[in-house]
């Protein structure tokens, strides 16, 4: 642009009296292609202080083999076995066994276990909702399972479903450590419960566990079976394991007997451990999920001595625009009209239509293979009668899809 053709420029828009460092981008804006959006803009805005809401690792320090370490013996592995030809003749003749408790054992011993079950808690919310910002490495590993009674094993994986009738004793729960260590096991659910919106319910509590053995820890809540409501969906059951740096006394927090008032069960996680972090440290994570089934009312009825609640979902009502004269005519008359009409002389219209239509004494007509063929109608008659006999000959319709 010319000097001259920019001075008139600058003359019509009124900025003549601008100083000429500044240019006419600068004080209108970038273009919209290269502006940021109203959006953008918002969330700028509205981002967290990276320093604030860094995640911190509050689990045992890493005894994990590095990655280059792991491929290493992995391409040894795989060399060796491709260099294998009966294994590859038991591959190719579909009779190779694959050992799948020597796999898992490894897979546990690499630290590739850990990462993992991070990886998932992390997908189904565990630490947001139990720690806040803080989450750790399943260091131990849990091997949780319910007993029932044909002595068969519900097992707790990694959010696997579990109904409350399968839970309905504490589970078994065993892992490896040693003989002079001490643990903590909480069970807890933070989906369900009933007044209060971010709190839990602990629903096991064994304190001061010497070594694996759970049954000789101190019972600090005793076992209380799931009780998903009816209509509230999937509920987490979450199992932490933290270890000791020594023996705890949790006397201010025990509850004696079964404790079936909710209220004495309310829990939060975080509000747990913040006061007690120099004593305990996550190492073990197991959940599952469950839902409702008929087992919950007699928990509710006879072991928590309340009434079953039930919850439903109010959806809103249909949004109905206000009736017009004139409506548009890429909308069917009868179609229009029938939004205004009582559901109730609707759905009558139809059962009548229905059994027009319908004879249990007779067998149905053969259908033609080209029925409109055969249909004469008069011009006269509105479209939408046409169209609705038309749809009666191909059999189309709620009324014909009904049958």
């Amino acid at each position: 642009m010319s000097s001259r053709l920019l001075s008139v420029t600058q003359k019509a828009l009124g900025f003549s009296t601008l100083q000429p460092s500044r240019s006419l981008i600068r004080m209108l804006g970038a273009p919209p292609e290269k502006a940021r959006s109203l959006k953008q803009k918002i969330e700028e805005y509205n981002r967290p202080d990276e320093e604030v809401v860094r995640r911190v690792d509050i689990g045992l320090p890493s005894g994990r083999v590095s990655d280059r370490t792991l491929a290493s013996e992995r391409s040894k592995v795989l060399a060796k076995v491709k260099n294998d030809p009966e294994m590859e003749r038991l591959a190719r003749e579909q009779k190779l066994n694959v050992p799948l408790e020597t796999i898992e054992q490894g897979w546990k011993e690499s630290g590739s276990a850990s990462q993992h079950l991070k990886t998932i808690a992390d997908h189904y919310g565990i630490f947001e909702h139990l720690f806040g910002y803080a989450y750790f490495f399943p260091r131990v590993m849990l091997d949780v399972g319910f007993v029932q009674k044909d002595e068969s094993i519900v097992p707790v994986y990694r959010g696997n479903f579990v109904k409350p009738i399968e839970a309905t004793k504490a589970p078994e729960v065993n892992f490896e450590s040693d003989k002079d260590s001490l643990w903590t096991l909480i069970l807890t659910n933070p989906d369900g419960h009933l007044t209060e919106e971010n709190a839990e319910y602990v629903h096991w509590f064994m304190g001061n566990i010497p070594g694996n053995d759970v049954s000789k820890g101190e019972v600090v809540y005793e076992y209380l079976r799931p009780f998903p409501p009816s209509g509230t969906g999937y509920h987490r059951l979450v199992f932490i394991l933290y270890k000791q740096e020594g023996k705890i006394d949790y006397s201010s927090l025990k509850k004696a007997g079964p404790c079936t008032d909710l209220t004495l069960r309310t829990f939060s996680t975080l509000e747990f451990y913040k006061p007690r972090q120099d004593l305990l440290t996550p190492a073990g994570l197991a959940f599952c999920q469950t839902d409702y089934d008929y087992s919950v009312k007699k928990t509710f009825h006879e072991i928590l001595g309340m009434k079953e609640p039930k919850f439903e979902y109010d959806f809103p009502e249909h949004y109905v625009k206000e009736q017009i004269w004139y409506p548009s005519n890429s909308q069917s008359f009868d179609v229009y009209l029938d939004r205004y009409r009582d559901p109730c002389e609707i759905n009558k219209e139809f059962i009548v239509d229905r059994l027009k239509t319908t004879n249990p004494f007779q067998k149905e007509k053969k259908k033609l293979k080209y029925p409109l063929v055969h249909l004469h109608l008069d011009r006269s008659i509105p479209s939408w009668i046409r169209r609705r006999r038309g749809w009666a000959e191909m059999g189309w319709g709620m009324v014909n899809e009904s049958k």
